[in-house]
């Protein structure tokens, strides 16, 4: 389920597009490109894509967007405060931000990830791997890896991949909920588009939004204006000191739009924390 993610696609493949939540009294139409496919169900259209080229690049789903608990922000707030210097900050988190790769017979599909593990243990959405192919992970420095899936949580959306011959990497730090409120400025890691290395910003705009599918829910997850696109999925969003405080999981478009509106979700740091801690025992 998920915000998506997008890789370059060679000339004959067909590009995938980012995922779509249908929003109370706002039509979701058809994009107009007919390469990208929809199905509209009980009320709800809605797109889930992992990057990727080839006919089996997108998949669909039908989700709703609730508010259990909304602290909206007015649209008039400046995302950061004149003279704030944020390269320190990116250039801090940048080198612990991964591309996830993975390439099948029939498709290929791109995301983002965070190291969690000087040994190329990686962090991302479980998303971004569920379908089959070879996996690799490509650091910062452009150099690329082969990799694994070692654990993923479906319901929670996130996954373990370890890259192979890896060493000295930088772990990034996590912050607690309770360090996170609206109004907070935070950077958005990750490869939108393809375009890896991008940083975009703004603030925590909601908290405590719940994304309902078929399959599973997601709770308590935090929602910002900071641009996220397909690619971004499993990519860190991060707060002025450098910390993660969310995993980017998810947009909302409306009308034809394909791309960010300014409602991008992520999963909330306490969850990613307990369940990597889950998923470290399962890989034993």
């Amino acid at each position: 389920m998920t915000d998506l993610l997008t890789r370059p696609a060679a000339a004959d493949e067909q590009p995938a597009t980012p995922m779509e939540i249908h929003i109370p009294r706002v039509m979701i139409t058809p994009p107009r490109d007919p390469r990208w496919r929809r199905r509209v169900a009980g009320g709800a259209a809605v797109l889930v894509l992992v990057a990727g080229g080839g006919s089996a690049g997108a998949y669909l789903m039908e989700q709703h967007l609730h508010t259990t608990t909304t602290a909206a922000v007015a649209a008039d707030v400046a995302t950061i405060t004149e003279g704030t210097d944020l390269a320190p900050i990116v250039a801090q988190v940048q080198p612990s931000v991964v591309t996830v790769l993975v390439d099948g017979a029939q498709e290929s599909s791109l995301g983002s990830g965070v190291v969690i593990g000087a040994d190329g243990l990686i962090l991302t959405n479980n998303h971004v791997i569920a379908s089959d192919g070879t996996v690799s992970v490509r650091l910062s420095t452009g150099q690329t890896v082969p990799a694994r899936v070692v654990a993923a949580d479906a319901t929670h959306d996130l996954a373990l991949v370890q890259a192979t011959g890896l060493s000295g990497l930088t772990p990034v730090t996590f912050a607690t909920d309770d360090s996170v409120a609206v109004g907070d400025t935070v950077l958005a890691f990750g490869a939108p588009l393809g375009l890896e290395g991008t940083v975009t910003s703004g603030i925590v705009s909601a908290l405590d939004r719940s994304l309902d599918t078929s399959d599973e829910k997601l709770t308590g997850l935090l929602q910002t204006d900071a641009a996220i696109n397909q690619g971004n999925s499993g990519g860190a969003l991060v707060d002025t000191s450098g910390r993660v405080v969310g995993i980017n999981v998810a947009i909302a478009t409306a009308g034809d739009s394909t791309g960010s509106v300014g409602l991008g979700f992520a999963i909330p740091a306490d969850t990613v924390t307990g369940v990597v801690t889950e998923l470290k025992a399962q890989a034993g």
